[in-house]
């Protein structure tokens, strides 16, 4: 082969590889603009029925229509919401899958857990922060205390006979309920149920004392007056119970319990289509019929800087670290 066919040759093999570059380079941008080309898969990590279940419904059907693509939600429950949120750590980074996570997915679980099935800070690609809960001690409306300091002074009085309720082993209610009860130095009867739904139910029928129960799951007991709330669990007031002082305002200086959501996505999907879905979900939250919707059980949209992929990296990482000291401190490990 000549020189000159030889440079020709070399040249051209140059501007292909240049070609291929380019065009895998560009992938990422095309599979974005065309995304969503079929239905996206919301995967709730719990029963349906479940407080995060209607969060995930209410959600889904506004984001459908943004996106012009239904999103579909699929209950995968099981192992404190391990189950589902593995199956989206495992599944393809495509953009056609994501979990809608929550405290428990996404922080508490990396520590509770002694062989978590995933690793919530480097398995999944973050999208948005979607909503807020306060978690508040609700209790049997015969329970004769009106407050914290005369909740302690009973339950010291009367520890042996009684019980408090948790939707789960390692659940958001049991992390925040045991660490109330190691405050108030009770050794209370701790009950592990399927949900929030039977433990509430057993209260009313005044079978269980307490429960650290998320507002949307509580409020409706508490407005028909078969339950009643001394406190909240979370630093910040409730705006559903404004009346209803704070644990650290009652004198639990430690305590800062709450419930949020989050989206998110397998590790390495494109960051277009997580851009994307952090601006739907961001369109989403803004919808009027939204805002009042979520008023209705008792969620609180995050602020709009909270809305982004690199809020939502940042907030898993001090929420990992947050609750790996409250439940190293509890002592409860689960296999």
């Amino acid at each position: 082969m000549s020189q000159n066919r030889r440079s020709s040759f070399a040249a051209g093999l140059t501007s292909l590889a240049t070609l291929i570059t380019m065009g895998l380079a560009s992938v990422p941008a095309a599979l974005a603009q065309a995304w969503p080309a079929r239905h996206v898969t919301m995967v709730v990590p719990f029963a349906a029925g479940s407080a995060s279940d209607g969060l995930g419904r209410l959600l889904a059907a506004r984001m459908s229509e943004i996106l012009g693509q239904q999103v579909i939600v699929e209950n995968v429950g099981g192992a404190g919401g391990m189950v589902g949120t593995a199956r989206v750590a495992r599944a393809e980074p495509d953009g056609y899958q994501f979990v809608l996570g929550g405290t428990d997915t996404l922080a508490q679980n990396q520590t509770l857990y002694r062989t978590p099935q995933y690793n919530a800070l480097t398995d999944f690609a973050p999208v948005s922060l979607v909503g807020d809960q306060a978690l508040m001690l609700v209790i049997r409306k015969d329970l004769p205390v009106n407050n914290l300091k005369e909740m302690t002074a009973y339950a010291k009085a009367n520890f042996s006979k009684m019980q408090y309720a948790s939707s789960g082993l390692g659940s958001a209610s049991h992390l925040t309920c045991a660490q109330l009860t190691k405050w108030m130095d009770a050794e209370v009867v701790h009950v592990s149920y399927r949900g929030s739904g039977p433990a509430l139910q057993d209260m009313i029928a005044g079978r269980i004392d307490y429960f650290c129960s998320l507002a949307a799951s509580a409020m409706p007991h508490i407005d028909s007056k078969a339950l009643r709330t001394v406190a909240v669990m979370s630093k910040a007031k409730s705006p559903f119970v404004p009346d209803v002082a704070t644990a650290q305002e009652q004198g639990l200086a430690d305590m800062d319990s709450y419930f949020w959501s989050m989206a998110a996505f397998p590790k390495g999907t494109p960051k277009e289509i997580v851009d994307k879905l952090a601006l739907v979900i961001d369109q989403t939250l803004d919808t009027p019929v939204i805002q009042e919707r979520l008023k209705t059980i008792a969620v609180v949209p995050p602020p709009k800087d909270k809305r982004t992929p690199a809020a939502a990296q940042k907030f898993i990482e001090d929420e990992v670290a947050k609750w790996a000291t409250i439940i190293k401190a509890s002592g409860i490990v689960l296999n």
